[in-house]
């Protein structure tokens, strides 16, 4: 099965892959920015958007989606650009298919483990998916019960969509992510090293990237460069736009 994307512009390749949580839509602020130099392909990952379900949940796994769809688009080479799990995914991709990278993005993750975070997000996703609400609104204020950030309530609302059956549900396969939430925390597999260009974008209030994780980056990422964005955080694309935009544009056209 093939991966859910939306393509825009023309030019040579940028392939886009957001986070957890997520869909092709989160990354359009960038999409929009690159097109007019690029070609960009955005992407759904699995169990995310309008991609198929599987109870498989992996990087291996995601890796190989994002490659058969390369293949089927008849793209041998892209830059890719991938944000916090879309960015563990499009590591995996280099490392494991190093021919097909031009340049990598990572935005605000690191190779390594991460640490269980979402335990508040969990709760309210399943307590709205328990209750038969039939709006947004109605979904918000559960929601509010567990998350006191409004963005990212706002966010994760993006996902919160009707069935053909016309009910509302989250798009995203909420009981796999759950029973595979190891598996999305965990470092990327480390068969090889990449000698890709580079760059790892942080935003500086945000600690998914910390300065002990600089030889991971590096033993793995050896061409690696860094560039912080001050007065962002984890969702740094959509604080700080048109710095981050500014950031991958100018290392792209290096």
């Amino acid at each position: 099965m093939l991966l859910n994307y939306q393509q825009m512009g023309q030019g040579s390749d940028v392939v886009l892959i957001h986070g957890l949580f997520g869909s092709l839509e989160n990354l359009n602020v960038i999409a929009k920015a690159l097109s007019e130099n690029y070609r960009v392909t955005n992407i759904d990952l699995r169990n995310h958007g309008k991609s198929f379900h599987s109870d498989t949940m992996n990087y291996h796994a995601m890796a190989k989606d994002v490659s058969e769809l390369l293949e089927h688009l008849n793209i041998s080479k892209a830059h890719i650009i991938g944000h916090s799990m879309g960015g563990k995914v499009a590591m995996q991709l280099a490392l494991n298919h190093p021919q097909l990278i031009d340049k990598l993005v990572v935005l605000d993750i690191s190779p390594v483990a991460n640490n269980p975070r979402h335990s508040a997000i969990f709760a309210g996703l399943n307590e709205v998916a328990q209750s038969n609400v039939t709006d947004r609104k109605a979904a918000d204020e559960i929601l509010a019960k567990h998350i006191d950030e409004m963005g990212v309530r706002q966010f994760l609302l993006k996902s919160f969509a009707k069935n053909e059956q016309g009910h509302y549900q989250w798009r995203f396969n909420l009981a796999v992510l759950y029973q595979q939430y190891e598996n999305i925390l965990a470092q990327v597999d480390e068969n090889d090293s990449c000698l890709c260009d580079t760059l790892f974008v942080k935003g500086n209030d945000s600690d998914y990237i910390l300065a002990e994780h600089r030889p991971a980056i590096m033993a793995l990422f050896p061409n690696a460069k860094a560039k912080i964005i001050h007065g962002a955080g984890h969702w740094l694309h959509a604080q700080k736009p048109l710095a981050v935009n500014k950031a991958i544009s100018d290392f792209l056209a290096q």
